[in-house]
């Protein structure tokens, strides 16, 4: 490229970063708002840039007919929640005008910015008027439903205006109106015997629905809570462990004939090696300790006794040991297979642990069940 191509184009490309940071690419586009900011912002480092000056004088004229053009439109709109739209135009001229203000070259081709100060209060109050009247409506139609759209709209009132009249209560009687009251009922096992390997899995539930978060319009309370807090719920959750098998031990034997060549058998006087094949039977036991179960999750309408969902959740552990013993020539035997002859028979884990060990699975199952269900709600 020649000396004086590559200067023009140096040049157009400093004409059009210069175009991009003055903002008069977004002006040239309609983006009134962003062209302010993006002039203010080169001002602020480069205060006499005469194209900005040029573009903020321009776009702030054009972004406040803009915004002042919509607020008018609005207020002649049938739309219910027309205030928050208004809210959000003179919010944003507002903002225009402290971006200005705090540039002092700015405030030279725009003294004086204008604020709608107490027009943004007006305008707050008014939709926070709405939401609270819609969250009233709402929650006449006394459903749980419509208790939760009201909850929402009493909390948009109070994000608008937060002392506007009772919305706190308000809040608040629309949340417990919505929210579903479940019952966990205690984890049954129909064995004596592993009760107290129960604990852990019940542990595991008392805490799972203790820190559930995923649907604040769902509380558990444990029969307990329920009873203390004369809670009466509107679903019973029980979990039962109905079928189960502990400690199931299959063994299995496998043979193998081994044989291994060029191996030496011995040395002749001349100190010469002799060669042959050596003979071995490996026998590998490998044996299975299952263990698995079935938990019954039914979920029951407390007004009318209706089962409202029912499901079998399984789960299996399988504890595994392998040893083996040979005959024969240890030769014969690769250094796995010799290793695995010098290893015994171990125990199993106690019947307790084998319980606790099948029920993981079924817990992960049981959370993802109960997280599914009362996305919903």
């Amino acid at each position: 490229m020649k000396t004086s191509s590559r200067l023009r184009y140096f040049i157009y490309l400093s004409i059009l970063i210069v175009g991009c940071t003055t903002g008069k690419k977004a002006l040239q586009k309609g983006n009134y708002d962003a062209s302010v900011s993006k002039a203010v912002d080169r001002l602020k480092n480069s205060p006499k840039n005469t194209e900005a000056l040029q573009v903020l004088e321009t776009a702030y004229e054009l972004a406040l007919k803009d915004h002042l053009r919509k607020i008018d439109d609005a207020k002649l709109s049938a739309n219910v929640l027309r205030w928050e739209s208004i809210l959000a135009d003179y919010q944003q001229i507002n903002q225009l005008g402290e971006e200005i203000n705090s540039c002092p070259s700015c405030l030279t081709v725009v003294p004086n910015p204008q604020r709608f100060v107490r027009e943004v209060e007006d305008t707050k109050y008014k939709a926070a008027e709405v939401r609270y009247t819609l969250g009233i409506k709402m929650m006449n139609e006394n459903t749980r439903t419509s208790a939760k759209n009201a909850y929402y709209s009493f909390e948009k009132a109070q994000q608008l205006y937060p002392n506007y009249k009772d919305v706190k209560d308000k809040i608040e009687d629309a949340y417990w109106a919505a929210v579903v009251k479940v019952v966990v009922q205690p984890v049954v096992v129909n064995s004596n015997y592993y009760k107290l390997s129960n604990q852990y899995f019940q542990q595991q539930i008392d805490q799972f629905m203790a820190n559930y978060q995923k649907n604040k319009f769902v509380i558990f309370y444990s029969e307990q809570q329920a009873s203390k807090q004369r809670i009466t719920p509107d679903q019973v959750l029980s979990l039962n462990f109905d079928d189960f098998v502990v400690g199931q031990t299959y063994v299995k034997e496998r043979v193998e004939k081994l044989k291994k060549d060029s191996v030496v058998i011995g040395e002749t006087r001349a100190n010469g090696k002799i060669y042959g094949t050596v003979k071995a039977t490996l026998s590998i036991f490998d044996k299975r300790v299952s263990s698995s179960g079935l938990l019954d999750l039914t979920i029951t309408d407390w007004t009318s006794r209706k089962v409202i969902k029912r499901q079998k959740l399984p789960g299996t552990f399988v504890w595994q040991d392998s040893w083996a013993s040979y005959k024969g020539d240890e030769r014969a035997l690769s250094k796995q297979q010799l290793q695995m002859t010098k290893r015994r028979e171990s125990l199993p884990p106690p019947p307790d642990a084998l319980f606790v060990e099948f029920t993981k699975p079924i817990y992960a199952q049981l959370v993802d069940e109960i997280g599914y269900f009362y996305n919903r709600y």
